[in-house]
């Protein structure tokens, strides 16, 4: 149906993206979306409940996870900073310009949860810098590791003719765009909701999508419930259905290795994508033809 409105209506891109931001804030200022607001505040005490119940559980799996967690996990130094105590996934105590240490007016940073800590305290008590910076360096790896398949996969189906593609190199995208290249995805004619759009379009059309969300993940996860929506974790795991719809972080101890395998993944892929950029400087190729 997108498509077909995009090929109708020139630039209905825009407005396309516009929508489920849109949508969603009309439909919290109507008196359904009152009524689904009142639903799940009813519901609240016992969703809350739950939630503490599964970070019971989550703090028992690292308990027992000690190859990633706690005292027992691997160090890159013998002797880690004291903001460090193996309660993050991937914490290797390596901070050696001490970028994550407690600013000196955070006073709840000055004893932050080791995995022994007890069940009361089974979230992470984390200071300032080292929240902020656990949160950006997750932002940017889960946009590293769909940087990479985004820069690959074009290019690899092109070089084996497996799909025909515009213009494959990432890089060449955007010069393509600006001399006024049809960029048809996947080599589909009928796909184009970007693909024959204008550079501004396309702009804007990214602000939207992604400012939307971010502005919501900003002010907190509680920014769904005024449409019916409860979100059991936090900015960095949300949970609930809209970000975990198979129900995977059900198990405890399976959910605390996906972090683990996640954060891995992504600082992987953040070297991946520094090796890319360096490469298009380089050769003025891109990352399959390098290979």
């Amino acid at each position: 149906l997108g498509v077909a409105v995009v090929q109708k209506f020139e630039n209905a891109a825009l407005f396309l993206s516009a929508f489920p931001i849109v949508g969603l804030t009309v439909l919290s200022k109507t008196d359904f979306g009152a009524e689904l607001e009142r639903e799940v505040l009813r519901k609240r005490p016992a969703l809350v409940a739950a939630a503490e119940a599964r970070d019971e559980a989550r703090f028992e799996a690292r308990r027992t996870l000690s190859q990633f967690f706690g005292k027992g996990r691997p160090l890159f130094v013998n002797d880690p900073p004291k903001y460090l105590k193996g309660e993050l996934p991937g914490d290797y105590g390596f901070d050696p310009l001490g970028f994550a240490a407690p600013p000196i007016s955070d006073d709840a940073s000055s004893a932050p949860m080791d995995v022994e800590t007890p069940k009361s305290s089974s979230n992470p008590v984390l200071n300032a810098n080292l929240d902020r910076f656990v949160e950006l360096e997750l932002l940017h790896a889960r946009w590293a590791m769909l940087a990479v398949v985004g820069v690959v996969v074009p290019e690899l189906l092109a070089s084996t003719e497996t799909l025909p593609i515009a213009e494959p190199v990432w890089w060449r995208v955007g010069a393509a765009k600006a001399a006024g290249e049809n960029l048809d995805y996947l080599g589909l004619g009928g796909f184009v909701i970007a693909g024959k759009q204008g550079i501004a379009i396309i702009a804007l059309c990214q602000l939207v999508l992604m400012g939307g969300p971010e502005y919501a993940r900003f002010v907190g996860i509680r920014s769904l419930e005024p449409v019916g929506v409860y979100l059991p974790g936090d900015k960095n795991y949300p949970g609930g259905a809209p970000f975990d719809p198979f129900g995977l972080a059900g198990d405890a101890t399976f959910y605390e290795q996906q972090r683990v395998a996640e954060i891995k993944h992504g600082r992987l892929a953040m070297v991946a994508m520094a090796g890319v950029f360096a490469q298009a400087l380089a050769t003025r190729t891109g990352p399959v033809e390098n290979l």
